[in-house]
């Protein structure tokens, strides 16, 4: 019924030519009478068509449908028989309406099974005329097999048979020559023509398969086999020298013979296998070189041992050169990698423009997998080759104890593991971290004890140190040096800086391209003698003849002022910057004050100077070349310039008393002589010398860096015992300085020649901050900026209490006491005449002046210790003075006058000894004397507001001056209030 449905859709209102008429199954052809009813019936299409459509679905779903069974299932349980003839009548027009349309199609379908009845008709008669067209072509070949002779055929026999023995010949000549092939082939094996041996055996193995049929070839078929299989085996050993010294010929070769033989890939793992093992065994035979040369016998024991057992075998005199043979092999190596990865790159970018002809697709994708392939692997191998090249240098290094190396053996060490983590670098972009952590652990070993030696070294330089002056010529720098010269060009390990000079192109140039016909960055160059020379002494002490004659002569013109003075002054009472502006007559009178013409103005500085600022090189190199331990090194190096600041000021800036106490002494606190009587006053006056930061310092240097335990400990934890271990002894003065002559007042010629050397090194370690800044981690630049701000800029203030010992003794201030309390200052008449005392104190200081010129005839002496020294002197004579007059025991109007005069008298006669303006403590003096003219309300405002006299000095004030003028009551609430005023000192 399904396709009865599907047929009347398709047809429709077709007439009967446009379509076959098509055989209709399992349907009941209606009868005459059933169709000459149906024609009888109204035709109406639209309501035929709407009964069909109202046919269930079910009816047209497959032919085994049981209509019966159906119908008899929708039968409602109770029975109508009204309803079942009405359903009954509409199946009926259903069916009418079906068959109606079957017999409409068969009768469109009539003509056509008409015309293909006679097509039929007409196909078996000419099937008849075939059979007898057949019939006469089989009678007439009979009669032409029967007219073909047999000799014919037999000519034609012996033409095939002499065929075959041509080729049958043919093959034997060629299987002679596959016989004969084995010696050709060893031939082009000798030659290391490989690809061609591989292409010659490749095509005997193909024309044996072609005579496989014979028997004497399955013999040598197996014999070629096992030729292509000797040639793989030297194929894979010419492979492995390409890791030692790549040849791009060589390469070449070997590379079309993979590609004849289809193991591109292979080749390369091959290749990859072949460098781990050069790696290793190339270090092997060079520590093993070594080894052996420095046991001296023949001993195979070693040849036995692990690489790593083999390293510690090495002695401290072999390291070097060992290390460098080591690195050079690497190097071949790593050289011969990147050389193999360029010729595949190269190769590639030859390749991909002929692959663009779409010759053979296949044969392209095959072509470009490999290529990917062996890319991905060579990328991957960078990695990989420089993994195992840097355990191989960390088992090296870790082998030997280094801490007892010299200086510029380790350094070489550094320079060396440096250049190869740029190798690094350069190969794959690797930042080394093996290596890195392996020198980091051997430089802190090192530089641990390397510090500890030159800090004891330094402790002995500064004990036998004379403290006289190392003569160096005027435009000294420390870049001069040796070891600074790595800041002014890069150093290589095996090139000195100053041989180092390399174009800017070959500097913007890789190492792989520097070396990439030949050479090694690891060369070892012996002969760098020049490189360590140096010129910065000056010939006794003069840079020239010239410069000698002129050292002394009469410098009363403007012209004799050197330079350097003109440029630079530095107020050095007040600690201003330098003044761009100074008078004319300061400008012509600085050359009685700076003690310096009579030797050129070069740096002043010591021999332990010298080696100081030399090891701040050598520290600076490391730290260059090893930047994770800048820091260490950096908090080394403060601590040789602290132990030098310490020495100076142990030296020279403590009083010679002898001081129980072990903590930093402070100048004029110390047991006190008759003459230190002013010298207390003078401090305890509240004008310290040193700074609260100068004290801190020095208090800091000593808690961290000077071991005070004299005596070998007998108990104490392990921590205790590692930080004295930190620590150095305090240094001891030579005994070959003298400190105690007045001659040469006091040791000053070796005290400035000490504390200049110091503000001289400060200076130097200034101008590197810059660079230190660099080099320090940004976590640990609190601690270089605090190093710099609380002990580089104290160095200058050590000048204070070191000059102070010197101004304290030099001037005979007790003399100038006595004189003064023989004086009568309660006189009845005005004075026109000063006192005697004034011109013994105006001769002392004549005197100062002499024996100062004749100390700056020994070193030249700046003009701000000149200036720290006369400032001393003069503060010290105005406080004597002021202690004078606070003996007085009775002082009239004119005895005031008198001390007035005299000490404008001391002043006019001072200012033509010394420049130093204003005059130090002018105005205490002054202040002091003016008081004596005070009232009593006055007097107790003076009192409040003039702390810094002492409170003797205050008394006497009151006792003195007001005492006959005031009541018993007004004196005890002045005293009082001096009282108050001495409460909290207490």
């Amino acid at each position: 019924m399904q396709k009865i449905k599907s047929l009347m859709t398709r047809q429709g209102p077709k007439s009967l030519q446009e379509s076959d008429l098509s055989p209709v199954e399992n349907v009941r052809i209606p009868s005459k009478e059933e169709l000459r009813e149906m024609r009888e019936q109204p035709i109406d299409p639209q309501a035929e068509q709407e009964i069909i459509n109202s046919i269930e679905e079910v009816y047209f779903s497959n032919d085994s449908f049981d209509i019966v069974e159906h119908e008899l299932k929708k039968l409602p349980p109770v029975l109508n028989l009204q309803e079942i003839e009405e359903y009954r009548d509409k199946l009926k027009k259903q069916q009418a309406a079906v068959s109606k349309k079957v017999a409409d199609l068969i009768l469109e379908k009539q003509p056509s099974y008409v015309k293909e009845l006679d097509r039929v008709t007409s196909l078996q008669a000419n099937l008849q005329l075939g059979a007898v067209i057949c019939t006469n072509a089989r009678r007439q070949l009979g009669f032409a097999k029967e007219g073909f002779t047999q000799a014919s055929l037999g000519l034609l026999a012996n033409q095939r048979k002499r065929q075959l023995l041509t080729g049958l010949l043919k093959s034997l000549r060629t299987i002679k020559t596959l016989q004969r092939t084995d010696v050709r082939l060893s031939e082009m094996l000798e030659e290391e023509d490989y690809p061609g041996a591989i292409q010659l055996c490749l095509e005997c193995q193909k024309a044996a398969s072609t005579f496989k049929h014979y028997s004497c070839i399955s013999e040598l078929n197996s014999k070629l086999q096992d030729t292509l299989e000797q040639i793989e085996e030297q194929l894979d050993v010419a492979l492995s020298k390409t890791c030692k010294s790549f040849d791009i010929n060589h390469y070449i070769k070997v590379q079309q013979a993979y590609t004849l033989l289809g193991k591109t890939q292979t080749a390369m793992d091959q290749l990859h296998m072949h460098f781990t093992q050069a790696i290793h065994n190339m270090v092997f035979q060079v520590v093993l070189g070594y080894v052996e040369l420095c046991a001296g016998n023949a001993d195979t024991k070693f040849q036995k041992m692990q690489y790593k057992d083999l390293c510690t075998h090495i002695t401290p005199d072999s390291y070097i050169p060992c290390l460098s043979d080591l690195c050079k092999a690497l190097w071949e190596v790593m050289l011969s990698y990147h050389r193999t990865m360029e010729w595949h790159e190269e190769h590639d970018n030859e390749e991909t423009v002929p692959a663009s002809d779409g010759s053979s697709t296949v044969g392209t994708e095959e072509s470009n997998f490999d290529r990917s392939y062996v890319k991905k692997k060579l990328e991957h191998g960078l990695t990989r080759i420089w993994q195992d090249v840097q355990l191989k240098a960390k088992t090296y290094l870790l082998g030997t104890d280094m801490s007892n190396f010299k200086y510029d053996d380790f350094i070489f060490v550094l320079d060396v593991i440096s250049r190869l983590m740029q190798v690094g670098e350069e190969f794959c972009g690797s930042k080394s971290e093996v290596l890195q952590e392996s020198i980091k652990k051997q430089s802190v070993n090192y530089f641990k004890n390397y510090h500890r030696t030159r800090l004891e070294e330094l402790r002995m330089f500064l004990e036998n140190e004379t403290w006289e002056l190392c003569p160096v010529k005027s435009n000294f720098s420390i870049v001069q040096l040796h070891e600074f010269k790595f800041m002014g060009q890069s150093r290589s390990p095996s090139v000195s800086p100053s041989k180092h000079a390399a174009t800017a192109s070959t500097a913007a140039m890789s190492l792989f391209e520097q070396y990439h016909n030949g050479g090694n960055p690891f060369e070892m160059q012996t002969d760098s003698k020049d490189d360590k020379t140096e010129d910065v002494l000056a010939s006794n002490g003069y840079e020239s003849d010239e410069l000698e004659k002129c050292a002394y002569q009469d410098y009363d013109s403007d012209s004799d002022v050197p330079e350097e003075l003109k440029r630079d002054y530095v107020d050095e009472q007040t600690g201003d910057a330098p003044v761009k502006s100074v008078s004319r007559d300061t400008l012509r009178s600085r050359k009685k004050s700076d003690y310096s013409l009579n030797k050129v103005n070069a740096p002043i500085l010591t021999n332990t100077t010298l080696n100081v600022i030399r090891l701040v090189g050598k520290y600076m190199q490391m730290m260059n070349i090893l930047k994770p331990i800048a820091f260490d090194v950096i908090h080394c190096m403060s601590q040789l310039f602290d132990y030098y600041l310490y020495a100076v000021y142990a030296f020279f800036g403590r009083n010679d008393m002898h001081v129980p106490n072990p903590s930093v002494s402070v100048p004029g606190k110390e047991q006190s002589t008759p003459r230190q009587t002013t010298v207390c006053s003078y401090e305890s006056s509240g004008l310290g010398l040193i700074s609260s930061r100068l004290r801190t310092t020095l208090n800091r240097i000593q808690e961290s860096l000077i071991d005070l335990e004299a005596a070998p400990e007998t108990t104490g934890s392990h921590v205790a015992a590692e930080e004295r271990k930190e620590k150095v002894p305090s240094p001891h003065l030579s005994q070959l300085v003298v400190l105690t002559a007045s001659g040469t007042l006091y040791g000053l010629a070796e005290r400035v020649v000490a504390t200049e050397s110091l503000v001289f090194l400060a200076e130097q370690f200034e101008c590197l901050q810059t660079h230190l800044d660099t080099m320090i981690p940004a976590a640990k630049k609190p601690f270089l900026q605090q190093f710099y701000s609380q002990t580089i800029s104290t160095a200058s203030e050590l000048r204070k209490p070191i000059y102070w010992i010197v101004a304290a003794k030099a001037i005979d201030y007790e003399q100038l006491l006595l004189l003064m309390a023989g004086v009568k200052w309660d006189i009845k008449e005005i004075m026109s005449q000063h006192n005697i005392y004034v011109d013994v104190l105006l001769k002392e200081f004549e005197q100062f002046n002499k024996r100062l010129g004749d100390v700056s005839r020994q070193v030249r002496i700046p003009l701000p210790v000149s200036n720290v020294l006369w400032e001393h002197c003069i503060r010290l004579a105005n406080r004597t003075l002021v202690e004078g007059y606070a003996n007085v025991k009775k002082c009239s109007n004119e005895g005031r006058a008198l001390m007035q005069l005299d000490f404008q008298q001391f002043l006019m006669k001072l200012e033509k000894l010394t420049d130093i303006r204003p005059i130090p403590d002018k105005e205490f003096v002054e202040t002091y004397i003016k008081a004596y003219y005070l009232t009593e309300n006055d007097m107790e405002e003076f009192i409040k507001n003039h702390r810094e006299y002492s409170i003797k000095q205050l008394t006497n004030l009151v006792n003195v001056c007001l005492g006959s003028h005031i009541n018993k009551k007004a004196r005890q609430k002045l005293l009082a209030a001096i009282d108050d005023i001495d409460r909290p000192k207490r």
